[in-house]
């Protein structure tokens, strides 16, 4: 039974599609993808709660996920601007966005990870020799015409279009009681493998004598909230997965991964005018590819009459079908034991802070490396843009662009590095928007890296809360950010020119995060 409700909590849901109508390019990949399809539609869902408050007084929080790779700082301060000038009652602080860090969504990357506080002056800073004012438009990629609806005008449309699903969200509040639980589903796969010489490769080969071990952890369970209306009738979930939306990351087609099929599998299970917000929990080592086992795996997939041809990235990657099943059996599990406990009037407190955290440090080795590295797509670079100019009949051929933008993408990595070497002298902390929230005994908290799955488990280990939903990609200065072991033991992910935080800010986000979430508890 849903506990008697003096004041208690409005809550209201909305979802908007974030399609767009025009060929886009997509995000993910050192080349470029421009989409030739969609597959299936990207969306954003608004969960708006109102709170009379009793461990922080009145309050509010506007949870915001999108079937998209991150969320950069310009695109949630777009969002929250146009609340802002739109409706007086919304606090835009209030306001979390967190990315299903699908690869197979549209790019809304303006500025590398790490630079925003340059904005679209950014390569004009770090290349002038080659700045082009196309730059403005196509962000992250290089200033050719790619035929496209730029990175910047998608920016601007999606934009528009998550402000209105906080609205429509927050317009639909209504009496609502919550409750939460977790279950288990083997979504995630640790991706790092570690060999005798004590390196690690992401999607390394387990199938040789060289393979030593997996090098981290994986965490097998599904954790969901649930909100009801004053008629105890189920209205959304909150689906919390350490899990990136990455079975189709080198598609060429627009799509939300598996959240597509797990959303159509909810409301087949649970009734179709259900929401779902999905949330991509620490998995910044994790990924629905089996790298251990696949040969068996496949073959179960493929007698359980999974469609595995959906265009899937590799072929040892779980079907986007039999990972829906897995959420759906674990909510089935979750949803009849929680409604023991629904709460009307949870206790809620949430938090908003800058937090200042120490860069991971480039020597000057490092800077050697990174520049030697890029010196021969620099030079590989220029080449392609006059073959380009030179033979315009190239842009007919097939995926014309993607060597040239593979080449730019490198090129600039290097040149990257070298103002990150030069930027650390003069600021060696970073700042990055962080929101602390309890709503019960849950308790929410959000960063925007690609967060090592060790911090997740040390935060929820260390919180005060029954449950911690933590959630990962909320924000764009997300880059990886490795665990000691995976610094230790190198490869693409723990290096430093993929890294803009190191183990030292891992330990301060950790220490901000339980004690923000446990002081809410005292």
């Amino acid at each position: 039974m849903i506990t008697e409700k003096k004041e208690g909590i409005k809550a209201g849901w909305a979802q908007v599609d974030i399609t767009p109508e025009e060929k886009v390019l997509l995000a993910g990949q050192f080349y470029a993808r421009v989409s030739e399809e969609v597959m299936d539609p990207v969306t954003t869902t608004a969960l708006a709660v109102e709170s009379a408050g009793s461990a922080g007084g009145p309050g509010q929080v506007i949870m915001v996920s999108c079937d998209l790779a991150t969320i950069s700082d310009e695109l949630r301060d777009d969002v929250r601007a146009r609340i802002k000038a739109e409706n007086a009652e919304i606090n835009p602080d209030a306001i979390f966005i967190g990315a299903t860090h699908c690869h197979s969504a549209p790019d809304v990357r303006l500025v590398p990870y790490g630079m925003s506080q340059y904005g679209r002056d950014y390569k004009k800073i770090i290349m002038p020799d080659m700045f082009s004012e196309e730059d403005d438009q196509y962000g992250m990629w290089p200033p050719i015409d790619f035929g496209v609806m730029p990175p910047g005008e998608y920016a601007d449309f999606a934009a528009e279009r998550i402000a209105e699903a906080v609205k429509k969200a927050w317009e639909s509040r209504e009496s609502s009681a919550a409750a939460y639980g977790m279950g288990p589903a083997v979504i995630g796969r640790n991706r790092r493998l570690t060999y005798k010489d004590g390196r690690s490769k992401m999607y390394g080969k387990a199938g040789t004598s060289e393979f030593s071990h997996v090098e981290g952890y994986e965490d097998h369970k599904v954790q969901a909230m649930m909100t009801y209306d004053s008629n105890e009738k189920l209205t959304g979930i909150v689906v919390n997965v350490p899990c990136p939306s990455q079975v189709r990351e080198n598609s060429f087609s627009i799509s939300a991964d598996y959240w597509h099929e797990t959303r159509q599998e909810l409301r087949q299970r649970f009734g179709s005018h259900i929401h779902i917000l999905g949330q991509c929990a620490p998995a910044g080592d994790q990924s629905p590819h089996v790298l251990v086992g696949s040969r068996g795996e496949e073959r179960m997939w493929r007698l359980s009459g999974n469609d595995l041809s959906r265009n899937r990235s590799r072929e040892s990657s779980t079907p986007c079908e039999e990972i829906a099943q897995r959420i759906a059996e674990a909510l089935e599990y979750i949803i009849p034991a929680a409604e023991k406990e629904i709460d009307g009037k949870p206790e809620f407190c949430h938090k908003i802070e800058n937090l200042k955290l120490p860069r991971r440090l480039i020597s000057e080795q490092d800077l050697e490396e990174a520049l030697e590295d890029a010196r021969p797509f620099k030079e590989k670079y220029f080449q392609l843009v006059d073959e380009i100019k030179n033979n315009p009949e190239i842009r007919k051929q097939p995926r014309w662009y993607t060597e040239v933008a593979k080449a730019y993408r490198k090129m600039e990595r290097g040149e990257r590095v070298k103002k990150r070497f030069e930027l650390q002298k003069e600021q060696p902390e970073m700042p990055i928007e962080v929101h602390a929230l309890r709503m019960g005994d849950m308790g929410f908290a959000t960063n925007p890296f690609e967060l090592y799955l060790d911090y997740g488990v040390r935060i929820q280990e260390l919180s005060k809360a029954t449950q911690t939903f933590l959630i990962q990609k909320a924000g764009c200065s997300g880059t990886y950010l490795p665990s000691k072991r995976s610094v230790a033991c190198g490869g693409y992910g723990s290096v430093p020119a993929s890294t803009n935080i190191g183990p030292e800010g891992g330990d301060k986000l950790v220490e901000w995060t339980t004690n923000s979430i446990n002081d809410m508890f005292t």
